[in-house]
């Protein structure tokens, strides 16, 4: 390998350990709720209406699930990629020339991380700390939201 070029990146540590879910955008929740319920027939794992904002998880085939999010803007789609170690998975690729979109924040499975790649398709990076701590609560109380 010649100096100043990257090793290729069969080479290099993945941070990446899967997609665990699809973050959608959407501007009408009772008709896309409908649609992925009813008409794909997917299984509703979580619903919650907190802070404003309504968002449901589903199991259309297995992970990654699907979160559909009326205060995300439509369409959009942002994959969200789980990672061990948030910290130093920024940190690999930050050195590679990655940026963060915004800084570290929480979100009911762990710490997240957002990015955005060459033509701006949104991304993010999660630390699975609760791992879908979201669908046990659901599960025990027999209540959406």
């Amino acid at each position: 390998m010649s100096k100043g070029k990257a090793a290729p990146a069969k080479e290099r540590a993945n941070p990446f350990k899967k997609l665990v879910y699809i973050y959608i955008g959407t501007s009408k929740y009772d008709e896309d709720h409908d649609f992925y319920e009813n008409k794909l027939g997917a299984r509703l794992l979580w619903e919650h209406n907190d802070f404003g904002a309504k968002v449901a998880g589903f199991d259309l085939c297995g992970e990654p699930y699907l979160l559909i999010a009326d205060h995300v803007k439509a369409p959009s789609k942002r994959l969200i990629f789980e990672v061990e170690d948030l910290k130093a998975a920024a940190e690999t690729l930050k050195a590679r020339g990655w940026k963060a979109d915004g800084g570290s924040f929480e979100i009911p499975d762990g710490p997240c991380i957002n990015f955005k790649d060459e033509s701006g398709n949104e991304y993010a990076i999660l630390q699975m700390s609760r791992p879908h701590i979201l669908e046990g609560e659901s599960r025990g109380s027999g209540k959406k939201g």
